[in-house]
């Protein structure tokens, strides 16, 4: 797609957003697993056929106290757009977004502790163990595969700032479909089905981060199946 950039420097995993937990909880909550259809992701986002034209929300700055912000101000950084890159190796799932310049150290398909990072899997990679999710309040995200009928999954839950793990749902996209998310949207990490992948990002280019690290405030990872999923 016009526009749309992929990195140019090698991925360095030591060079990544968030520094991952080492390891040593073996706790895991899991999540309901949905086939995303138009109805049951109401209120988290949208399915997108096509990602041409699809509008970003951006969301106005919050005012600090009891003067409004001005009007025409406070929305204006716009959108960025860039290929969003997933690959598993070993057991340890990478990602690189070039939208923004960000590499991270996803999930897991194993307990870290014992996880591959390079050649095949130990186990079979039927589910990821997240350690964290963020929320962009500066404005939604879209998620539209560049590699044909690819399919994902990603959890997500409602906003507010006392989430906590059962709260989150994975929603299972498939057939070549995308994925729009509101702001204040919490998300986890995106799961392709296979071991590699290539999304067309595009997000409000302020991009603030709000985050929740299950492993550290809840003793736990979030566990997200990545096969097939039954509509519910």
């Amino acid at each position: 797609m016009p526009g749309i950039q992929t990195s140019t420097t090698a991925f360095d995993p030591t060079d990544l957003a968030y520094t991952p937990p080492k390891g040593g909880i073996r706790k895991i909550i899991e999540t309901p697993l949905l086939e995303a259809t138009p109805e049951n992701i109401k209120g988290y986002g949208s399915i997108v056929d096509t990602p041409k034209d699809f509008p970003i929300e951006i969301t106005r700055w919050p005012a600090q106290g009891w003067r409004p912000v001005d009007d025409n101000s406070g929305d204006q950084g716009g959108v960025t757009e860039g290929i969003f890159e997933f690959w598993w190796k070993g057991d340890t799932l990478y990602a690189r977004n070039n939208a923004v310049g960000d590499s991270y150290l996803f999930a897991w398909s194993t307990y870290p502790e014992e996880a591959r990072t390079s050649g095949s899997s130990s186990v079979p990679r039927s589910k990821a163990l997240i350690w964290r999710a963020n929320y962009h309040p500066d404005g939604g995200q879209l998620f539209f595969p560049l590699d044909g009928a690819m399919s994902f999954v990603v959890p997500l839950a409602l906003p507010g700032d006392d989430v906590k793990p059962e709260d989150f749902r994975t929603f299972r996209v498939s057939g070549g479909k995308g994925l729009y998310i509101h702001p204040n949207i919490w998300h986890g990490a995106v799961v392709p089905e296979g071991d590699e992948g290539r999304l067309l990002d595009r997000q409000g280019r302020v991009h603030a981060r709000v985050s929740v690290d299950f492993v550290e405030e809840f003793g736990c990872y979030l566990g997200v199946c990545s096969g097939a999923a039954t509509v519910s």
